[in-house]
């Protein structure tokens, strides 16, 4: 039987603390989860200090650890109370009096380490039980897991998971459990005498990562109150920005620096396997996120700036006649295997001394260990650090950001600074020093230079040449304007590219593109794209490519910006629109596509101001085809419609194939987009299309459709002779009302109507919102030409630059 692949969401103590927090991780998990996924979860809130406070005080004052004792009760109870209906909160309750009366009852006697284990897990525990029971109230089938029924460790300073032991007896879990959700405590294992062994700092992470391993699932999803991993700590660096990738070894200095975010045991298991690890921010699902990527591509410097207080300093001074390189190796192997890395290290050979820097949290085991060794050395240690860090991939290797990283700390109490071995990290120890502004000044002179922003163009018809040509003439214009450095850095045809990151001439751009063009696989295509040395790349889509369009939520996910002046994904059936609008959202990248509804006209800009501004859009009607309109402003029986079409197809007013226009394909596409930007949910199939092409032309080459086009003279031909019978005109209109009906077609207007006069090409746009009820907001202008095309992207480039 094939195994489903299934997904791990691990919810931390902020995820859960308290009744509106696990509404929330319900909501998500309808959401974002599937039958079979799995749940890892931490204790709701501050359980589990609370119940390290009342072991605490059990020694020192019994009265108080009763009183600590009785407000975890109450905690729990209020949540239960809260969250669940009455039969489910009686049992829920009675299971809590018995764990409490068991804890209350061990706090009367001595307390070994495996009983305190033990009573630091039940937070865990009840947020298990909790949770599943809600997810049960609310329909969606779950099922609780003690993690200590299948995960194996030993007491260690840092514990480990015996995968060897573990794993058949998850297996025999799934078999047993088939069809919901399992909800597993995190922090907690057991030894091979069935004692409660804790995982330590981060354990619940760490058993999630862990646990994903062992069940092979596809992405572990790790929800907290931060979306992911920013440039700097976002509550420090106001303009801090969320970072939507991050290479894996990246990651594992960040967390070897102690950030918050991250903790260097739970990305072991990511290392180790082959699942996503995803980090998101549970109060505010869709505000973004981080994936942790395998991706080793060519790093170009500096992303996060990292900062911690409270750093401990141990020194071992070596005495002469001991090899000071000797001691320093056996020190290094000791703490490789205790998984004791510091965060940073120096050796002042001539004061035969080395220097380890340790968070306050972690400097006493490490003394311990180092003393308990016998290791020939005095030791020493030292309080009263801090700590800042410039991380990244080719960190060392960019000679801007190490020169801003140092120049920034002149001045300051420098004990020491080093560079890690891995190349990953430029870090400086100072004494007594406060970071936060520090850390402000690092992170302005090193990320706000000036941006480099790559530029891919898909799609080298007609389009494309006029926005090459235009590019190459504003682009230094909108260098000035935004600070910032554009640069083409690839061409896409249909089945060659054209791809140079060091930059392409765009006067020169397609004379040379036979000459360098190779094949290429879309997949690989993005991948080569997301690896380049630019802050940000856009793709700008000129093409009317479904497979292009279907990609779209993959370049998302690559990381990188899209411009499109393709209509398919935006008119697209809506869950295949909203897969598109929910990649771009999780990925932290911008989609902009004003150039697909009035070429040049603001009209998509227009309606969304309106909306976000409280206005509620009502309908919507006009011209929406600046093609349609030159042919139909023409057509006075003068010349046959057919002739009037090739010259508009000559001039590059029409698409490659003109019958795109005259099917209303296009109109109808954008009358999709127009109206999910004004807050109608419709599908393509909801609006009513009058086609100008008779059947009879609708198989035909288009040479041949030039070739026969006498039927759809002879339609045309008649439906003007009744128009002018009636003293009007026609012209083919797009309508949504305000009930959500759509259509697209031939009218028959008085002369004297606003969508009768238009000049040769133009668009019109009537806008009736609540606002505008009475006198509608009505945009006109151009709707037509390949430079007015090629004048929105470099609008939508505008637009871009200011949002990054």
């Amino acid at each position: 039987m094939k195994k489903e692949r299934r997904q791990l969401h691990k919810f931390g103590g902020s995820s859960l603390a308290d009744s509106s927090c696990y509404r929330r991780v319900v909501e998500i998990l309808s959401a974002y989860s599937n039958t079979n996924d799995l749940v890892v979860v931490s204790a709701a809130g501050k359980t589990t200090n609370q119940l390290l406070l009342w072991l605490e005080q059990l020694v020192t004052d019994g009265r108080v650890a009763h009183a600590t004792l009785q407000s975890i009760r109450a905690f729990q109870q209020q949540l239960i109370t809260e969250l669940l209906t009455t039969d489910q909160a009686e049992l829920l309750q009675q299971q809590l009096s018995v764990d409490l009366a068991l804890i209350a009852k061990w706090g009367e006697s001595t307390l070994t380490l495996e009983m305190k284990n033990a009573i630091l897990g039940h937070g865990e525990l009840w947020s298990a039980r909790l949770l599943s029971a809600l997810l049960n109230q609310q329909q969606l089938a779950a099922a609780v897991i003690d993690s200590r029924l299948f995960l194996r460790a030993e007491h260690a300073v840092q514990p480990e998971i015996n995968t060897r032991l573990s794993e058949p007896l998850l297996e025999q879990l799934f078999v047993q459990y088939q069809q919901q959700r399992l909800v597993i405590t995190g922090f907690m294992a057991a030894n091979q005498h069935q004692q409660t062994v804790l995982l330590g700092r981060n354990g619940s992470d760490y058993s999630a990562t862990m646990i994903g391993a062992l069940a092979k699932v596809e992405r572990v999803t790790i929800w907290s109150d931060v979306a992911g991993v920013y440039s700097a700590d976002p509550h420090k660096v106001t303009n801090a920005c969320l970072l939507p990738l991050l290479r894996l070894d990246e990651a594992n200095e960040l967390a070897r620096l102690a950030a918050p975010v991250l903790h260097s045991r739970t990305l072991q298991p990511v290392a180790q396997s082959t699942l996503d690890l995803t980090l998101r921010c549970s109060h505010q699902p869709e505000s973004g996120s981080t994936r942790v990527e395998r991706v080793l591509a060519s790093g170009r410097g500096a992303k996060i700036i990292s900062s911690l207080n409270d750093v401990c300093l141990i020194e071992l001074e070596i005495p002469q006649g001991i090899a000071l390189l000797s001691i320093q190796r056996d020190v290094q192997l000791l703490l490789d295997k205790a998984q004791f890395q510091p965060l940073a290290q120096t050796v002042d050979k001539g004061k035969r001394r080395i220097i380890l820097a340790y968070t306050q949290e972690m400097v006493n085991s490490v003394l311990g260990l180092l003393q308990d060794s016998g290791v020939a050395a005095e030791l020493r240690l030292r309080e009263g650090f801090s700590m800042v860090a410039a991380v990244g991939a080719g960190v060392l290797n960019n000679p801007n950001h190490c020169h801003g990283f140092y120049q920034q700390l002149k001045g300051f109490p420098v004990e020491f600074m080093t560079e890690s071995e891995s190349d990953l990290s430029l870090v400086a120890v100072l004494r007594g020093a406060e970071t936060d502004q520090l850390v402000n000044d690092i992170h302005q002179a090193l990320f706000q230079a000036q941006k480099s922003v790559g530029i891919v163009l898909c799609g080298k018809g007609n389009i494309g040449k006029h926005w090459l040509s235009l590019f190459s003439r504003e682009k230094a214009a909108l260098e000035q304007r935004h600070g910032m450095h554009f640069c083409l850095i690839g061409v896409v045809g249909q089945q060659q590219c054209w791809i140079d990151s060091q930059g392409i001439d765009p006067a020169v751009a397609l004379i040379q593109f036979e000459q360098h063009a190779t094949d290429y696989q879309q997949p690989h295509l993005l991948s080569q794209l997301a690896a380049v040395d630019y802050d940000d790349v856009v793709i700008l889509d000129v093409t009317a490519s479904h497979d292009l369009a279907a990609l779209y939520p993959q370049i998302a996910a690559s990381g990188l910006h899209l411009i499109s002046a393709n209509k398919i994904a935006g008119s697209a059936a809506t869950a295949t629109y909203l897969t598109v609008v929910d990649a771009f959202a999780k990925s932290s990248r911008h989609w902009l596509y004003n150039a697909t509804v009035g070429a040049g006209l603001p009209i998509n800009y227009t309606v969304r101001d309106l909306r976000e501004s409280g206005d509620c859009i009502l309908a919507i009607s006009g011209i929406f085809s600046g093609t349609l309109s030159w042919l139909f402003q023409q057509f006075d029986g003068s010349l046959p419609f057919s002739e009037l079409l090739e010259q508009a197809w000559q001039q590059g007013l029409t698409e490659p194939d003109p019958r795109h226009d005259l099917d209303g394909t296009d109109v109808m596409r954008k009358l999709v987009i127009l109206a999910r930007e004004s807050g109608f949910e419709i599908e393509p199939q909801q609006v009513k299309v009058e086609s100008l092409v008779p059947p009879s032309l609708q198989n035909l080459s288009v040479d041949d459709f030039f070739e026969h086009t006498a039927d759809l003279d002879l339609l045309l031909a008649e439906k003007l002779a009744r128009a002018v019978r009636e003293e009007k005109v026609l012209r083919y209109v797009a309508r949504l009302d305000r009930h959500g009906k759509a259509y697209v077609g031939l009218e028959v207007l008085p002369n004297e109507h606003a969508l009768a006069n238009l000049l040769p090409c133009d668009n019109i746009f009537a806008i009736e919102s609540q606002w505008y009820r009475e006198n509608p907001l009505v945009i006109r202008g151009p709707g037509a030409g390949r430079e007015i095309t090629a004048g929105a992207l470099i609008s939508d480039i505008n637009r871009l630059a200011t949002m990054l």
